[in-house]
């Protein structure tokens, strides 16, 4: 019987709405459940889940093995080794965002190619990976971590995710302030990038759509609470 998660993504219009939760608040899980998930990670995720109806987006761990709790979760904020405050958030304790660090000016930017540096196994873009591999190359290091090639079998949600979306190369590659200059004052270099950046999302596309997999996943921050980052005209000129 199909589940209303897969029936809603294949747009058949399930009866129930499904629930899609990331998430990380160990409080909450002891509080609905009286367990504590550091001591018992996975007992306490499934009887949340008998208690909540969540459909997916909200695993459950493989272990009972207790976790360790965040260092200094309990003292508010406190300084990390570069004196830089953090505090508790969610299962674990904020950062900071560094994403950009090698581009001091706009010039880096402009002059950056990157297709020359499809290498990124060292490189901050959170999908870093080595994109100079053949496609069939590519495709291997994902297919085997699936059992089979091909779409998905039956009608269950079987996804996987994919962090860098058009938006969020330019993003991470070279930092919020940077980025945004670029995509305000420089039009001309910023479709030369993001039509580079785009060659390495049709790679990875290309393997998505060979794997047994009916969902994909992709994440930005092309808006914050307030609203989109870039004008709707910009989106829809630049990245959609």
């Amino acid at each position: 019987m199909a589940s209303d998660a897969y029936l809603a993504l294949m747009g058949r219009a399930p009866k129930r709405i499904p629930h899609w939760e990331h998430l990380s608040n160990p409080d909450f899980e002891q509080l609905m459940t009286g367990i504590d998930p550091w001591e018992h990670p996975r007992i306490a995720r499934q009887k949340l889940l008998e208690q909540v109806k969540i459909d997916f987006g909200c695993g459950v761990p493989a272990s009972d093995e207790p976790i360790p709790r965040p260092e200094d979760s309990q003292k508010g904020a406190v300084p990390d080794a570069e004196g830089r405050l953090r505090v508790r958030w969610g299962a674990g304790t904020t950062t900071h965002w560094d994403w950009g660090a090698d581009f001091k000016t706009i010039e880096q930017v402009i002059a950056y190619e990157p297709l020359e540096h499809l290498d990124l196994r060292e490189a901050q873009v959170v999908e870093n990976r080595d994109y100079s591999v053949s496609d069939e190359a590519f495709y291997a290091e994902y297919a085997k971590h699936y059992p089979s090639d091909g779409p998905a079998k039956g009608e269950v949600v079987q996804g996987l995710g994919f962090y860098n979306t058009l938006f969020m190369w330019p993003l991470l590659t070279f930092g919020w302030e940077l980025f945004l200059e670029l995509a305000g004052g420089h039009p001309e270099p910023l479709k030369r990038l993001l039509a580079d950046f785009a060659v390495i999302n049709r790679k990875v596309f290309r393997t998505f759509a060979r794997l047994p997999v009916n969902m994909v996943v992709c994440h930005d921050d092309i808006c914050m609470a307030s609203g989109p980052v870039c004008s709707p005209a910009w989106l829809r000129e630049h990245i959609y």
